[in-house]
């Protein structure tokens, strides 16, 4: 039973929705209706409740927006229409969708560990997402796309494994909807696309990739020429790297950002913006961090070597000192040391599977199987060691994680078993009395 995807599933959803519980009764409903939604998707969802159409992610009205996709604010849009705008309702149901985002996560994440290394790792890492700290308390601390990027991003992995072995074309059209779909709800994740298609159609079946591809293309371009209409310019996904770059490389930055400078919540950058127009507004805080890191280049090597930490830690710079010394008071410092324990471990043991003797990565074995999880965890972070580095910016890639540590940790197990079961002197002792008997019958 503890290997059944279904009892997983289940177990994943009870760990979140006691978590969500939890939160809920520790906070009050009246903040729990507006204070998750101040952000960029709540924002824009409650420009298009109000017929403002997509844009305004400042909380005042600013005109519209390419700031981020649309997938994520359309459904908390929807939810506005459901349950009322900032509404403790609104806020619920945004959290338990967050919730059955993550969740399911486990399907996709059992069935392509199950293809990669059978049901013992499949199980391995369904557990492991399933109590996985982070991927609680992402439903509902913020309300934002990273628990459905995870499911999308977890469901191309099992079907990037799937289509190598596919020549129907339409299995290669299903494949470019569903990067379609991610593209407009993760932009991000598109760092990995050429990846991972290049590897799936690699030398028989690049042809059905390059049908996949441009079914992915066609899914956005409506995206990209209502941005075009808009912004008269190309914008094929977002807008939103040149301040995501200047966040993190600024005369006042610490190497994991400057909240306080945001827009959101600065009145004299929010008045640049309105000022300039967002593509004029971002290629003006590009050009300043291009020129901050061109005039500081040790600062920003430092900033980037600080940002790296902090993505394979869970967001902290620092995580020797924080284990020791928890920087949040209000926090529970048992639960502060499990969470960022559980990054750290999930971080080295990730690390370990990519050479592990006998694992995917090994290079005398090089199994091509490992390649798409590779490229989870080399390329998708690049652009957050030079620009912001918060942890719901991995939580995409989190599923992949939680199997490159199940790889590990199982063999860490099995090394165990062999070493102190297998040879132990009373394993010795049983088998030779074993053949004794079995020699005697004879």
């Amino acid at each position: 039973m503890l290997k059944s995807p279904r009892f997983i599933l289940a177990a994943a959803f009870v760990f979140r929705l006691w978590s969500l519980n939890t939160y809920v009764q520790q906070h009050p409903k009246r903040a729990l209706g507006a204070i998750p939604f101040l952000f960029e998707p709540g924002n824009i969802a409650f420009s298009l409740y109000s017929g403002n159409g997509f844009g305004s992610p400042f909380r005042v009205e600013t005109g519209p927006t390419a700031w981020m996709t649309p997938v994520y604010p359309g459904l908390l849009a929807g939810i506005f229409h459901l349950f009322g705008p900032y509404t403790f309702d609104a806020f619920l149901s945004a959290a338990l969708a967050n919730v059955a985002f993550s969740a399911f996560a486990v399907i996709p994440l059992y069935f392509a560990a199950k293809r990669l290394g059978g049901v013992n790792l499949a199980a391995t890492a369904g557990w492991l997402w399933a109590i996985f700290p982070n991927a609680l308390l992402l439903t509902y601390q913020a309300l934002w796309d990273a628990s459905l990027g995870a499911l999308l991003a977890t469901i191309i992995l099992w079907a990037t494994l799937a289509l190598r072995e596919s020549e129907r074309v339409r299995d290669w059209i299903g494949y470019g909807l569903l990067w379609g779909l991610t593209l407009m709800t993760t932009a991000a994740l598109g760092a990995l696309l050429p990846f991972l298609l290049i590897w799936a159609g690699w030398k028989r079946r690049l042809g059905l990739a390059a049908i996949a591809a441009g079914v992915a293309v066609v899914c956005c371009v409506p995206w990209t020429v209502r941005n075009y209409r808009v912004f008269h310019t190309l914008v094929p996904l977002r807008t939103v790297m040149g301040l995501s770059m200047w966040l993190g490389n600024n005369e006042k930055a610490n190497g994991i950002g400057t909240a306080n400078l945001h827009p959101i919540s600065n009145s004299a950058e929010r008045a640049r913006y309105i000022e300039l127009g967002e593509i004029a507004y971002n290629a003006e805080k590009q050009s300043e961090a291009l020129h901050f890191m061109a005039a500081h280049p040790v600062k920003t090597l430092e900033f980037s070597a600080l940002r790296f930490v902090a993505i394979w830690s869970g967001g902290a710079a620092h995580p020797l000192a924080d284990f020791l010394h928890p920087p949040d008071p209000s926090t529970s410092v048992l639960w502060f040391r499990w969470v960022l324990g559980f990054n750290l471990l999930a971080a080295v043991f990730s690390a370990i599977a990519l050479i592990l003797p006998g694992g995917f990565f090994n290079p005398k074995q090089r199994n091509p199987m490992g390649v798409p999880l590779a490229a989870y965890v080399l390329v998708f972070p690049l652009a957050y060691y030079i620009t912001l580095a918060p942890p719901r910016y991995r939580h995409p890639i989190d599923p992949a994680l939680m199997l490159l540590s199940a790889v590990t940790l199982q063999a860490i197990c099995q090394t165990v078993y062999r070493r102190f079961v297998v040879k132990s002197p009373a394993a010795s002792s049983t088998r030779a009395h074993t053949s004794r008997n079995i020699s005697s019958e004879k």
